[in-house]
């Protein structure tokens, strides 16, 4: 067999789609190097069929797994997220259905398991008011992101119940985390007013069809199962450490570009179609072989590997943004990409996208998408900590070692 092999066969030999092979290599599973001409990638035969082999054994660890959490694989069981045939639920409830009705403190309660009152009653009189401002004056140059990683563990050595373990002080303390981060990542005061009106105040959006759009952005955002910053969130919890150090792990996780900060360069590749003087030419330029997005796609904001279909969360959004976008807006330019996309790729637009186009055809503040994004997770990573804190044990994956040793010593 020869030492290279094509997309094709090194697909066929892992038993698995080309997309999905590209998605390997966007993960750093795979390594793939242009051929002679530099029309297509090359894989190294041994190094797939070493992580053919390594899929093999994981499918025969698959059921012991799930009952080795610590020191073991790390499988983890939820009944929190279910991702199935296309669809995604929340505690068994459609997601696309909620985010077209219900507000991120309705599904915060479905996900956390107590009364939509007792997100709304949860006083926001968590830190003094002053302190809070001069915190808020003292990190205004700095990112959305940066002040909340910075604003939170503040606040957290500020709150007396923060490692009281107690069902209402844990709910106290999801409140006090939903409402800060949102608060720090718009340079606010804390407040009970919803989720969604919070953000349309910052960004100065008064049309009520238009707010919906924010709202129904933040309940397609609340949770993905174990994506990297939520798992990032459960082995912190496992350690036995607050919520507030939890969450701020879940921000340093979701910062990177190949995580919620995907939704910043899905924005900058709608900027560049939009000031490309011919999309065909465009699209031609930059979708070739050797440029991938996070999931494996051929440009940033495009695909998805749990969706082969299609997004269902960007598909709802983009619907409800179509339906309220201004008049002189760029919702012609979002459509006309996401055409040309899928007509020259038969990839589909991920939330990624969505979020980017939302911060695009509304006007709202670059890196809004990522606000969004943030607001929206930190709901799961919520209802993942209390799981994890609820099942009480370390979350410690063994390793897998592959390097050299000397035997018999």
């Amino acid at each position: 067999m020869s030492t290279q092999l094509t997309a094709t066969e090194a697909a066929a030999l892992l038993g698995i789609s080309v997309p999905t092979l590209y998605a390997y290599v966007s993960r750093g599973m795979l390594h793939s190097a242009p051929d002679a001409h530099g029309k297509h990638r090359l894989y190294d035969a041994a190094e797939v069929r070493r992580l053919a082999r390594r899929k093999a054994d994981g499918k025969r660890a698959g059921k012991v797994a799930q009952k080795v959490l610590d020191w073991g694989v790390p499988v983890l069981e939820s009944s929190i997220t279910l991702i199935a045939d296309g669809h995604l639920f929340y505690r068994g409830r459609d997601a696309v259905e909620l985010a077209r009705t219900a507000s991120l403190e309705e599904v915060a309660a479905l996900l956390w398991e107590c009364s939509p009152r007792r997100l709304s009653e949860a006083a926001p009189a968590l830190l003094g008011a002053a302190q809070w401002s001069a915190w808020l004056k003292l990190w205004s140059d700095s990112t959305p992101l940066d002040r909340a990683l910075v604003l939170l563990p503040a606040a957290a050595a500020q709150m007396p119940r923060v490692w009281a373990q107690g069902r209402d002080a844990q709910l106290d303390t999801a409140c006090a985390v939903m409402r800060l981060l949102a608060a720090a990542l718009i340079s606010a005061a804390p407040s009970n007013e919803p989720m969604h009106r919070q953000l349309a105040a910052a960004w100065g959006i008064r049309n009520r069809q238009q707010i919906g759009v924010l709202r129904a952005a933040l309940v397609a955002c609340a949770d993905h199962e174990l994506n990297a910053s939520t798992f990032t969130v459960r082995c912190i919890t496992s350690t036995g450490t607050h919520l507030f150090g939890a969450v701020a792990g879940g921000l340093a996780a979701l910062s990177g570009p190949r995580h919620g900060g995907e939704s910043i360069r899905a924005a900058a590749v709608l900027d560049e179609a939009a000031r490309a003087p011919d999309l065909d030419r465009f699209l031609a330029t930059r979708l070739n072989p050797g440029e991938h997005g996070i999931y494996g796609a051929v440009l940033s904001g495009f695909g998805h590997p749990l969706y082969p279909d299609g997004d269902p969360r960007a598909r709802v959004l983009l619907d409800v943004l179509t339906e309220c976008a201004p008049a002189r807006s760029a919702i012609a330019e979002v459509h006309a990409l996401a055409r040309g996309v899928r007509e020259t790729t038969g990839t589909e637009p991920n939330l990624d996208y969505a979020l980017a186009a939302i911060e695009r055809v509304l006007g709202l503040p670059a890196g809004a998408a990522f606000t969004l994004f943030a607001v929206g997770r930190v709901v799961g990573w919520i209802a993942h900590a209390m799981e994890q804190s609820a099942d009480g044990r370390l979350i410690r994956p063994r390793a897998r070692y592959i390097g050299e040793y000397e035997a018999g010593r």
